[in-house]
Order: structure tokens, then sequence, then C-alpha cells
């Protein structure tokens, strides 16, 4: 149901575009911290997500790979032993 009073329809019409407004600036000041943090930061050495987790992945492989290794080479230095 609409008020047929003017003085309340432009309130309203009011509180609307404060809402708006207030919403643009906050989404602005939001925009604007990240980009003065990404500026701050941005001499720093840091990595993204994506090279991390590339990065964790070739060293998980890498530690399969050595735990192969060390069990072949355990296994020849026992033969080795047995031989000699």
């Amino acid at each position: 149901m609409q008020s047929q009073n003017p003085m309340i329809a432009d309130f309203v019409k009011l509180a609307n575009a404060a809402a708006g407004t207030f919403a643009g600036m906050s989404r602005e000041a939001r925009d604007s911290a990240r980009e003065r943090m990404k500026e701050a930061l941005g001499g720093l050495d840091f990595v993204s997500r994506e090279e991390f987790d590339g990065v964790k992945d070739m060293a998980a492989l890498a530690r399969e790979k050595v735990d192969v290794l060390e069990a072949k080479l355990a296994a020849l230095e026992a033969k080795l032993s047995e031989k000699g």
C-alpha cells in the first residue's frame, strides 16, 4: 500500500538514494583500500595461491620419488652386504 502523502514519498525517495549512495561509497572505499594494499605489498615477494599449490605438488612428488629411490638403495645395499 503506497502512501498518498508526497512528503513521505519524497522522504522514501531520499532514503533510497542515500542508501544507494552509501552502498556505492562503501564499494569504492573497499576497492580503494584493496588497491592501496596491493601497492603497499607489491614490493614484497609474495606468491600467488596457484604458484604455491604448484610448488607444493612438485615437492610432494619429489618426496615420493625419494622414498622409492631410498627403498631401492636399501635393497641394493642389502644385496651387496649378502655377497660381501
